[in-house]
């Protein structure tokens, strides 16, 4: 496949300016919103296929977060789209000035495996609403959610406008050489620098959302019943393989004993053992290897069983755990939850601070205070009091990563925004000019201008 040929058919059409209509960028939406409804059954059949995630999972936490990203562009397009004034100042007296969004023009999508439709669609929802062109390449690694992506946009989209690429690392690996007007990539720290060396080759702007390991704090004055069935859900929904999901916990060590109990409670009873209808396989052999190998035998608190056939991991929890234990020194990505007690609040800062900055962060505890102090010492991409990962629920809310966990936001006007520049425009009647700019100087000028500009 000729890939230079594809961007420059998007670039001729995105010079064309259809994509800058604003009712053509809403029908575009709701065309892709119709699609993928009309094709649920087919979706959530090659997803079971990838990793036996369940119907109710496929729609909870993949296709109903890419609707609401849809509805809320088609609804909220023409004030986002719309010019903005600003202040003029002095110097510029008589003007006005305004902010216009535009289009950055051919983006390139990369979507990533652990949510092979949401992680794809929500990045394209907002480049589609901002007027962009698109080349989405999904990951490769769910073979058949990708083969769905691919059939169905490349069926119902022109390609050059919007169309699917598959392919694996090398497929990748040339279209990084080409140039892009945005790069939007989804996935590792390790892939994410690659992509952000290559887009430097053309300075092409790059949103990044990266990984990392998100702690949970659970302070001895939170509920400890409602603090375990959240976390249970949070980090073994979809097996754990979830880029927000509480990577570990740092608890009080004066409720671990009750709080452990409490985890296996939720446990016990949201999951059985080989229940594939609440919960997915593991996505290939290399990362249940992977995975198995942190897992030390004689630190697991309940869990541990597996089945290899299945790809099958039980909810593990790992307790008398350190920061030097193996399980720690890399994002876990899967279903094992790692305790850490504390008993000085200050030092365990101190220590989690010490590592790469997490893409989210959890703190449970009706302490107002020690909960203030948390959010405002500890540097991460976003997060939850009280809660974990249904803050990627809320559109309203930028999500996104710092430092190695990412750069860029997007969801809701923050995704719309990443996917547009805003020309700033001053604009300046006839009828009048002050002289004072003008050669010659003099001191009145002078004098004049550090009245105005001072």
């Amino acid at each position: 496949m000729d890939h230079q040929k594809i961007i420059t058919a998007q670039q001729l059409y995105f010079s064309s300016d259809e994509t800058k209509n604003i009712v053509f960028r809403k029908a575009q939406l709701k065309k892709l919103k119709a699609l993928l409804i009309a094709n649920e059954p087919a979706l959530c059949e090659a997803i079971y296929k990838d990793f036996k995630k369940s119907t109710f999972e496929t729609y909870a936490t993949e296709l109903s977060l890419v609707y609401h990203e849809i509805d809320t562009a088609v609804k909220k397009l023409a004030r986002w789209s719309s010019r903005q004034r600003v202040a003029t100042n002095m110097a510029n007296f008589p003007a006005k000035s305004y902010i216009i969004p535009e289009p950055l023009g051919v983006t390139f999508i990369m979507g990533a495996w652990n949510y092979p439709y949401q992680l794809s669609l929500a990045p394209v929802v907002a480049a589609m609403a901002a007027g962009n062109t698109i080349i989405l390449k999904p990951s490769e690694i769910p073979v058949h959610s990708s083969a769905i992506l691919a059939k169905l946009i490349n069926e119902h989209f022109p390609p050059d406008y919007f169309t699917v690429i598959e392919g694996g690392v090398e497929v990748t690996t040339g279209l990084l050489k080409l140039k892009f007007d945005k790069i939007f990539f989804t996935g590792s720290t390790t892939v994410g620098k690659i992509v952000y060396k290559a887009a430097a080759e053309h300075l092409t702007p790059v949103t990044l959302e990266l990984g990392g390991k998100s702690p949970a704090f659970v302070l001895k004055d939170c509920n400890i019943n409602r603090t375990a069935q959240r976390l249970v859900w949070a980090k073994f929904l979809n097996a754990g393989q979830t880029c927000i999901a509480p990577d570990y916990v740092l608890v009080d060590q004066s409720i671990e004993k009750e709080f452990l109990e409490a985890l296996k409670k939720y446990i016990q009873q949201f999951y059985s053992e080989n229940n594939f209808e609440n919960y997915v396989q593991i996505i290939n052999d290399k990362n249940f290897e992977r995975l198995l190998n942190l897992i030390e035998p004689n630190k697991i608190y309940f869990g541990g069983n597996h089945n290899k056939t299945e790809r099958y991991i039980a909810p593990t929890i790992l307790q008398n755990v350190s920061f030097n234990d193996k399980v720690m020194q890399e994002e876990i990505f899967g279903p094992i939850l790692p305790v850490i007690t504390f008993t000085d609040l200050n030092k365990i800062t101190a220590e989690v601070k010490q590592h790469p900055k997490p893409l989210s962060c959890y703190v449970f505890s009706n302490n107002t205070k020690q909960v203030e102090h948390l959010l405002h010492t500890l540097s991460f991409g976003g997060g939850a009091v009280n809660d974990a990962v249904m803050h990627i629920s809320n559109g309203h809310l930028p999500f996104g990563g710092v430092g190695n966990s990412g750069m860029g936001n997007y969801h809701g006007e923050a995704g719309f925004k990443a996917f547009s520049h805003y020309k700033s425009i001053l604009h300046k009647p006839f009828w009048f000019e002050a002289n004072m700019k003008y050669a010659p100087y003099t001191s009145l000028k002078l004098k004049l201008i550090k009245k105005l500009l001072g």
